[in-house]
């Protein structure tokens, strides 16, 4: 399953912003996979913060094959050493088993996200330990798929925009601006910048990289 846009998606970017128009055009449609379930989703995050993708998963493939059904009822019946020794830290164990117990104790009702606006999902999902406002925009945007998710803590996301606009920097201010641009289509917006970001284009540089030495020598 992967984020799902399509032509108004794209015709409305390309109405509002020229050169992210001509990027859509070379670049052509960006796939992205989606994750089903916010429950587990969550923890597939917490597990993935600050290790390398192959490493999350490994981890993850050993926490579904050692919870089975990922519920609440028997993430719960884990210790936090037991999580632990599946290869993540003692702290993330924390985390997780808190978040478990809220969802099993009905403190956090997972079901409700889905009729909030987008500032009171990322604020709800901030409150729990561990998610922080850009993780919880990452799972705004892989796992509840909202269209107008454009994460300013999202370090290729301002690459990016970077490479893009052909800045040295993007302050709030310029990254507020780009978000009007796009709304209520920053979801797709984002996809773009991120394949930017990766080298989709490769004549575009990062104008914040530093040069390399000798490179204005003739």
């Amino acid at each position: 399953m992967e984020f799902i846009y399509g032509e108004t998606e794209l015709a409305h970017l390309r109405k509002r912003d020229a050169k992210l128009s001509a990027a859509i055009d070379r670049i052509g449609h960006v796939s992205r996979e989606t994750e089903s379930g916010l429950f587990a989703s969550v923890i597939h995050h917490i597990i993935g913060q600050q290790i390398s993708t192959a490493a999350q998963r490994t981890v993850w493939n050993r926490f579904r094959e050692a919870v089975g059904e990922v519920t609440a009822e028997n993430v719960c019946a884990k210790t936090q050493e037991e999580l632990q020794a599946l290869g993540m830290t003692f702290r993330k164990a924390d985390y997780i088993l808190d978040f478990a117990r809220k969802v099993r104790d009905g403190e956090f009702d997972v079901d409700a996200l889905n009729d909030m606006d987008d500032e009171t999902v990322k604020t709800t999902l901030s409150s729990l330990r561990g998610i922080g406002p850009w993780t919880a925009e990452m799972l705004m945007i892989f796992c509840m798929q909202r269209p107008d998710v454009v994460s300013y803590g999202d370090l290729a996301i301002l690459r990016g925009m970077r490479m893009l606009y052909r800045k040295k920097e993007i302050d709030k201010a310029s990254f507020t601006r780009y978000c009007k641009r796009y709304s209520p289509y920053g979801t797709t917006a984002s996809l773009y910048l991120w394949a930017i970001a990766g080298g989709a284009l490769p004549e575009l540089t990062d104008p914040a990289a530093p040069k390399k030495k000798g490179a204005n020598k003739k």
